[in-house]
């Protein structure tokens, strides 16, 4: 991935955050499952993304999450040679925040190619602040590197996860939390999954699980942790699934060990 990719997700994730900001009072909800929300800002800002990615590069394959693009071509999830590089979008990642004009939502770019996500681009239009990343060259903030915090006792660390909508008292993710609650300093729950990932990459949370989001959610935070140094893998220690993330992500191995002994 180069520098013309990169400024070309740039300007794409802007252009997705003027039509959030500009539709931000005057929103229209509706819901696509029982506490699932999406809006016409939402809708606007994927078209807004998706037109400008796409007129850049004709040629790419597109997933994001609404508008029925969800799934990626067959060819593209294998990571075959022939597979075109493919853009994963989440126009608005946090959208419940967003109904209720709370902060912490963001416009999350991620650019997948020969079988691993190679490029990350998350904008936040409330603090505007751009995390990028670009396989291979290290993740920054406004165009400042960044890093992960390096915590390496969990009672010191400030961790996140991520429910899914409807979570109910007796649902396996109710007891993870208890357990990690009960280990670590204090654990948020904020509301955006590739925030967090970029909170992580920035030190700002020391870890961050999930296993009830979706690619589009987890894409750009891929990159953005890992090139910032984080100790990325599936909540058990496995390897982690680009396209099924069911991940923990931390700021040192020595925490992430104890994550996943706390999240298996």
């Amino acid at each position: 991935m180069d520098e013309q990719h990169l400024q070309v997700a740039i300007a794409a994730a802007r252009a997705g955050a003027v039509e959030l900001m500009s539709r931000r009072d005057s929103r229209v909800v509706s819901e696509k499952a029982p506490k699932d929300l999406v809006t016409d800002a939402d809708l606007a800002s994927q078209r807004a993304v998706r037109s400008i990615l796409m007129n850049a590069f004709a040629g790419y394959a597109f997933v994001g999450e609404e508008e029925g693009e969800n799934d990626p071509l067959p060819a593209v999830r294998e990571g075959a040679a022939d597979a075109p590089p493919c853009w994963v979008v989440d126009p608005l990642d946090g959208t419940i925040n967003y109904v209720h004009h709370l902060q912490s939502f963001a416009v999350s770019i991620g650019l997948y190619s020969a079988g691993k996500m190679r490029l990350g681009v998350i904008y936040d239009p409330v603090a505007d602040e751009m995390f990028t990343a670009v396989d291979g060259r290290g993740a920054k903030c406004n165009g400042k590197p960044i890093h992960v915090s390096g915590c390496e006792t969990l009672g010191d660390g400030l961790v996140a996860c991520s429910f899914p909508a409807g979570v109910k008292g007796d649902d396996p993710e109710v007891a993870k939390f208890i357990r990690v609650l009960e280990r670590c300093r204090s654990l948020r729950r904020l509301g955006s999954c590739a925030l967090n990932m970029c909170y992580v990459a920035a030190g700002r949370l020391d870890a961050y699980w999930a296993t009830s989001v979706a690619s589009w959610d987890s894409a750009a935070g891929i990159v953005i942790a890992r090139e910032a140094g984080a100790t990325l893998t599936a909540y058990d220690g496995s390897t982690m699934d680009d396209w099924l993330p069911k991940f923990c992500v931390s700021g040192s191995d020595a925490i992430h060990a104890e994550m996943v002994d706390l999240l298996s």
